[in-house]
């Protein structure tokens, strides 16, 4: 069930703006062995809107990702997630340098789900232990 935010400065066609997100939600549910409950979401800005490091080649390729889960994953199983997600970005011309992930992790009862339960009061169908 994470929660993804993707947040770009470059106007992509509608192809490749669903291309994006299924790169990021890919990543996410093969290193989280998670189903198909990954919630992405993406905003374009405006170039003048969203600052990026100055040394950046492209600055118009500059991406950053915010992703919201529960936590419980082990170091190595982030260390995965993120070189997944710059390799699948990478393979729609994103270089992996101008990629920068957030990851926030909240326990259980920090997230209301399936008609107002906290999740740790419902059985998810997967692990966050991975």
């Amino acid at each position: 069930m994470p929660k993804v935010l993707i947040e770009v400065r470059n106007k992509y066609s509608p192809e490749h703006e669903v291309a994006l997100m299924k790169a990021v939600q890919t990543a996410i549910q093969e290193a989280f062995k998670n189903p198909d409950d990954v919630n992405v979401i993406l905003v374009v800005h405006e170039p003048h809107r969203f600052a990026v490091p100055e040394k950046k080649a492209h600055p118009e390729f500059y991406t950053h990702i915010s992703i919201d889960c529960i936590e419980g994953r082990t170091l190595e199983t982030k260390r995965s997630l993120y070189r997944k997600i710059v390799d699948n970005l990478e393979a729609l011309s994103i270089p992996k340098d101008h990629v920068k992930i957030l990851l926030r992790e909240n326990r259980k009862e920090d997230w209301g789900i399936r008609g107002g339960q906290a999740a740790c009061d419902v059985e998810l169908g997967y692990s966050v232990e991975v």
